[in-house]
């Protein structure tokens, strides 16, 4: 193009140079290089576009690319994860991506607005004011070109043609080199529009972070740590795509011309594009002839339209690809939580291999969304290329017939083009728009998770009796359905959680710590506590000696999910967390649990201290950790069968009794074979020299 901008240059000065009885066979020559140039160029557009079609089609049947996925996945279960609902919901993978646009926008607005901040707003309107400038160029910059064009044929004098030289200078520096996208306006948008990006990013990943932890303890035992947090992250990065693109004419036509014009989002969404269409087509017929307008308007209607289809067609490979990407994520972070499993059961190859397989099948949808990209942007190309050819044709037979100045030509081929160049990104623009909205689809999901109002009561089978299921009614993890919980005269229902969970303290039975030292994890039952408070709750939870025993003390890093700590190590922790808390009730399931007898009798003196004054609730197993309580409520089927004291439950004869004489005789049974053991090892340990006198004795 550039080689034949420079033939038409220089035919020109030619003409300036030749007296005025040859300009109309010059302008015959000039005409007739030209339309073999164009012709030329076209055909080879042509051999180029053929020979991609056919590396396309060439592609489809390329060896080693399965057309269907690799192998199919098993899972805990033994279920196919191809049939397996995931936690985030599962869209038609037919269904449009423009679907309930206007609630996912409207759900996105609140976002884009920075409320409460004059100075991003103003930069919205800045930026905003910015793009009706930047439409306001992209007129006038081919008209002044034409106008050069004029000037210098017709030997304008030097004032008038260097005024228009200068404007014309000015506009392209405002304008850039591709129709705004490098020119002074734009990039002083995207400067000024940085701040308003980043508040939005930012407020977008906080509230559904704070949204995430609000949602019901149901919701976190379901969910997929890995699928979650491969939403969060490909939603977040969409957000900035979209911003760029979209936010402009999103945030005021979506907002207000539908409910003015009674059109629907999506019209909203191309209106600034078909109005430089329309603003061209009018353009084209009252400056040129009708025939102009009709080229532009078959053309640009077929652009828009063939987009349109072949990118909807287009949104079952890229929902395909998002869930085959969060399924490897997904599958590669349940295994890193879960390596302590793998190497117990020698199943690092089997891990591999389903990491492995989970890859390929992602790389296969990624493989047919790449595909058909091309093909899109090959049908784009050839509706681009014939219209620029018919045009250029056109005007050429114009000139010679001396019904248009070159400097028409030099118009038509200026404004045409750079009609096709926002055209154009106007297709790249749906594009990344459609899979901007596919990528958040899982975002949404989350966003529209609501927290539980109410939830019915447990049924607990033979392998519980609901003491556990107790301690998370009480903490309000589940809102009972029937009845009601009630703490001083108060139903917990009717407080707020937080207030709530603000005078509870738990002990859980599965201790988990964050991947953080001893001191900050002992600090979370109370983030303002003195480094001094948190090594006087260590030494009551009976841990503080065996802290400094450590290298880094309480600096010491206790590893994801606090595995480098023994069992008894974590529950302890969790025990000086809550005994940092001060809490007015404690719940403790199983907090003694995992601890050996010396130590745990060291730590209940240590909690008999902490409880004075407090209530407690214990869930327990074994009875002798809850001789002194007040009330021992007996569980089984989920329904309390026996309550009462340590004594009266004893002499009932019922439950409690028959638990506590099977314990006692497990302990004397235990305590037996203790003493078997240590006399077969005194006998081991007696002098060779005393067993044979006895043997000859």
């Amino acid at each position: 193009m550039l080689y034949l901008i420079n033939i038409v240059k220089t035919l020109i000065n030619q003409c300036m140079i030749l007296e005025d009885t040859n300009n109309s066979i010059i302008t015959v020559y000039i005409m007739f290089i030209v339309t073999i140039c164009l012709q030329m160029e076209f055909a080879f557009w042509l051999v180029r576009y053929f020979t991609s079609g056919l590396l396309f089609l060439l592609g489809l049947k390329a060896p080693g690319l399965p057309r269907r996925p690799y192998m199919l996945l098993v899972n805990e279960d033994e279920r196919d994860v191809e049939h397996s609902v995931p936690l985030l919901g599962n869209s038609d993978e037919n269904q449009s991506t423009w679907k309930d646009f206007g609630k996912k926008v409207r759900l996105l607005v609140p976002y884009m607005w920075p409320t409460g901040n004059a100075l991003l707003q103003l930069l919205v309107l800045l930026c905003l004011g910015m793009l009706v400038v930047e439409r306001v160029i992209n007129v006038f910059v081919p008209i002044y070109y034409k106008n050069i064009v004029n000037q210098l044929t017709d030997g304008s004098s030097w004032k008038t043609l260097a005024t228009t030289v200068c404007v014309y200078g000015l506009l392209k520096f405002l304008q850039g080199g591709g129709a705004g996208a490098s020119g002074f306006v734009s990039n002083m948008r995207s400067f000024l529009w940085i701040r308003v990006q980043q508040y939005t990013n930012l407020v977008v990943q906080v509230r559904l972070f704070a949204h995430l932890h609000s949602l019901s303890l149901r919701w976190h035992l379901g969910r997929r740590t890995g699928d979650v947090l491969r939403s969060i992250d490909r939603g977040t990065s969409s957000i900035n795509s979209l911003l760029s693109f979209t936010v402009y004419f999103i945030l005021i036509l979506e907002t207000f011309l539908p409910s003015i014009l009674n059109l629907d989002a999506f019209a909203c969404i191309i209106f600034p594009t078909i109005a430089d269409i329309v603003i061209a087509i009018v353009y084209f017929i009252s400056n040129f002839n009708a025939w102009f307008g009709l080229i532009v308007f078959v053309c640009m209607a077929l652009y828009l339209t063939l987009t349109i289809v072949i990118t909807e067609w287009r949104t079952k490979y890229r929902r395909d690809m998002n869930t085959q990407d969060n399924n490897a994520k997904s599958k590669a972070v349940d295994s890193l939580l879960n390596f302590e499993t793998v190497k117990y059961y020698n199943a690092e190859f089997y891990e591999v291999r389903r990491f492995e397989d989970a890859i390929m099948k992602y790389q296969v949808s990624e493989w047919k969304t790449n595909a058909s990209l091309a093909f899109l942007n090959q049908t784009q190309n050839l509706i681009i290329g014939l219209g620029l050819l018919t045009g250029s044709l056109l005007c050429a037979y114009f000139v010679t017939e001396g019904k248009f100045q070159v400097g028409d030509y030099v118009l038509f081929g200026t404004y045409i083009i750079q009609l096709y160049t926002p055209l154009n990104w106007f297709g790249t623009y749906y594009r990344m728009i459609q899979n901007s909205f596919i990528d958040m689809e899982s975002m949404f999901t989350l966003f529209t998770e609501e927290e539980e109002a109410c939830f019915g009561l447990f049924q607990v089978g033979q392998s519980g009796s609901g003491k556990s299921t107790i301690i998370r009614l009480i903490f309000r993890f589940y809102d009972v359905q029937g009845g009601c919980i009630k703490i001083d005269g108060q139903d917990i229902s009717k407080v707020k959680q937080s207030s709530l969970r603000a005078h509870i303290g738990v002990v859980p039975q599965d201790t988990v710590l964050f991947n953080d030292n001893i001191r900050d994890n002992i600090r979370y039952g109370r983030v303002t506590a003195t480094d001094q408070e948190v090594e006087e709750a260590a030494i009551a939870a009976d841990i503080h000696d065996k802290i400094i025993t450590f290298p880094d003390n309480y600096d010491t890093q206790v590893g994801e999910r606090g595995l480098k700590l023994s069992g008894g190590e974590k529950q302890r922790v969790a025990i000086a967390r809550t005994i940092l808390k001060a809490p007015q009730i404690i719940l403790l399931d199983e907090a003694t649990s995992a601890l050996d007898t010396q130590t745990e009798r060291n730590i209940q003196a240590s909690l008999a201290k902490v409880c004075t004054n407090r209530t407690t609730i214990v869930v327990a197993h074994r009875l002798s950790t809850v001789i002194g309580a007040d009330v021992i409520l007996v569980l089984r089927d989920g329904q309390i069968v026996e309550r009462g004291r340590h004594e009266e439950l004893l002499e009932k004869g019922g439950l409690y009794s028959d638990m506590w004489l099977k314990q006692q005789q497990a302990q004397d049974s235990d305590s037996a074979s203790d003493t078997e053991t240590k006399d077969r090892k005194s006998e081991k340990l007696q002098p060779q020299t005393s067993t044979a006198g006895h043997k000859g004795h």
